[in-house]
């Protein structure tokens, strides 16, 4: 099977045909942004200085050294848990025209119901892969809001074939984290009834 690279700007047709569970690469720019900008950007009605329509976010806070006033390196950028951004990412995806989420773990029923609205996707990145993340960053084209601090900053950053993302919610709004726990909670019940056989001992 041919290797599926996605290359910004997105369109929604590009997203046709890719389906939970699917591991994806990003070819093009990828920003930053976490919940310093979500809150910016909802809260606060601001614009985001960078155009993300179309373009791809990565919930991450790196750790970059600067070399000169417009040269940077990026040591590492490890992902942030998504759904300390699930209260404001479908208001973000509406705002913005943000085709490409990625993060560490699932997201909940408000980012599932942005993607399906507006032909959007969330991906993971795999945890523990910050420095890797880093070797996949051709160059930091742009730090935006550095105000807010390293982690908080708007960093853009030119990528190739950025991954493997593992996509856990599609266009369509289906999510496989709320899948596999409706499936765990089946599976669930049975399994606890057969431990209790061997552990009624116990008071």
């Amino acid at each position: 099977m041919a290797k599926k690279i996605l290359t910004t700007p997105i369109q929604k047709s590009d997203l046709e045909g890719i389906k939970l569970g699917d591991v994806i690469y990003l070819t093009g720019h990828i920003t930053t942004s976490r919940d310093m900008s979500h809150r910016r950007v909802i809260e606060e009605g601001k614009t985001l200085p960078v155009n993300i329509k179309d373009g791809a976010i990565f919930h991450a806070g790196p750790i970059i050294r600067t070399i000169s006033d417009n040269e940077f390196e990026v040591v590492s950028v490890g992902p942030t848990t998504s759904m300390r951004m699930e209260q404001f990412e479908y208001d973000f995806v509406k705002a913005t025209g943000v085709r490409l989420i990625v993060g560490k773990g699932g997201m909940g029923a408000e980012t599932a119901r942005a993607c399906k609205e507006f032909g959007a996707i969330h991906c993971v990145f795999p945890a523990g892969n910050a420095v890797l993340a880093a070797t996949e960053v051709e160059k930091v084209e742009s730090a935006n809001w550095c105000e807010l601090g390293m982690c908080e900053t708007l960093w853009t950053f030119k990528v190739h074939e950025f991954g493997p993302l593992i996509v856990s919610i599609d266009a369509e709004g289906n999510n496989y984290f709320e899948e596999q726990k409706i499936e765990y909670n089946k599976k669930k019940d049975e399994v606890l009834e057969e431990i209790y056989k061997h552990v009624d001992f116990i008071k």
